[in-house]
This record gives structure tokens, C-alpha cells and sequence, in this order.
């Protein structure tokens, strides 16, 4: 045990990325703008304490696959159940009651709806937590000496170091010359 600690203590600390502060959403926004589609960064992210218009073309964030995982989870909920229904009705238990069909979709249509909402909340929920890779208890931007601030009245850029454009060195002093108030080099 003792090796072990002594030689991850020995090891330098792993750079995650340049962590810039921002006073106002517009700064932000004009910063991540100018990093992604000037100068060709594309390992971007940004923290805020609400959600900043525009931030995401900014920086060049996806579009989210959500959509089409709930629809479909939907058409997995509607075509399961119109299965259920015919099943029971015409194979399982065929019962003929008031002269009506073994299957007709028009007295189904309660049951198909239903199923169909309960899947695709299922998937809302279950794809946005898998998308975005909850829980997570720990991100190396928590490193941030001042990360506190986010959540009161602060922006923050970071640049990771995965980015090929990303350098130690001159990445600081761009974010600082971008109107960042502190730049920090975050290890992870």
C-alpha cells in the first residue's frame, strides 16, 4: 500500500484543462465564440449559475439525441401494447362479449396511450441520466479555487487539455486576453 501511495504521490498531477472567470453571460459567450470558431478549439465547456442564451453554438455543443431515444421508447410503448392487446384478445383469451371484435384498436386506444407515455417517460428520464452521465459525485472543474462562485454570480470557460489546440502555456494567457478576471490551470 505504501508503494502504491508513493508512487502516485511521485507522478506529476494531471492537467485537466484552463478554467477562465467571467463577470456576464455576454463575455462568455463572445469568449467561447472566439475560442471554437476563430481559433478552432472543440474541447469546450461552460458553467454557469443559469442558463446562458447562445452559449451552446458558442462553443459548439451537439444537438441532443434525447428526442429521438424518447420517441423511440414511445413507439416501443405503442407497438407494445397494440401486441399485448391483440395477444390477450385473439390468442390468449378470445372472448366474444356484446358481439364486439377479438380485436378492435378503437377500445384499445386508452391502454395504448398510456403505455405509450409510461415508456417514453421512462426513456426521458433513464436517456438523460445515461446522455449525461449521472450521478457524477466529482468533475475536475470542482478543483477551481474560486468554483463557488458559479453557482452565486460567475461564468466559466474551460478548456480542456484533450483539445489539440490546447497548450499549457499560451491557453492561459488567451483566456486572459478574452476578458477572463481569474485563469486557473486545473489538474484532475
Amino acid at each position: 500500500m505504501d508503494l502504491f501511495m508513493k508512487q502516485r504521490e511521485s507522478r506529476p498531477p494531471e492537467i485537466y484543462g484552463v478554467v477562465g472567470e467571467f463577470d456576464d453571460p455576454s463575455a462568455l459567450v463572445d469568449a467561447g465564440r472566439e475560442l471554437h470558431h476563430e481559433l478552432g478549439f472543440k474541447k469546450l465547456d461552460a458553467m454557469s449559475p443559469f442558463p446562458v442564451h447562445g452559449i451552446d453554438d458558442a462553443i459548439g455543443t451537439r444537438k441532443s439525441i434525447l428526442g429521438y431515444v424518447v420517441a423511440g421508447c414511445a413507439l416501443f410503448g405503442l407497438l407494445n401494447a397494440i401486441f399485448m392487446i391483440w395477444y390477450i384478445g385473439v390468442v390468449s383469451y378470445p372472448l366474444v362479449i356484446g358481439g364486439k371484435p377479438l380485436f378492435a384498436w378503437e377500445f384499445s386506444v386508452p391502454v395504448m396511450f398510456e403505455l405509450t407515455v409510461l415508456c417514453s417517460s421512462f426513456g426521458a428520464v433513464i436517456g438523460m441520466f445515461v446522455l449525461n452521465g449521472l450521478p457524477r459525485f466529482y468533475h475536475p472543474a470542482f478543483n477551481y479555487k474560486h468554483f463557488g462562485d458559479v453557482t452565486n454570480d460567475k461564468f466559466l470557460l474551460v478548456v480542456e487539455a484533450g483539445d489539440p489546440n490546447f497548450d499549457v502555456e499560451k491557453t492561459p494567457r488567451l483566456l486572459s486576453a478574452l476578458g477572463a478576471k481569474n485563469v486557473e490551470v486545473v489538474h484532475a
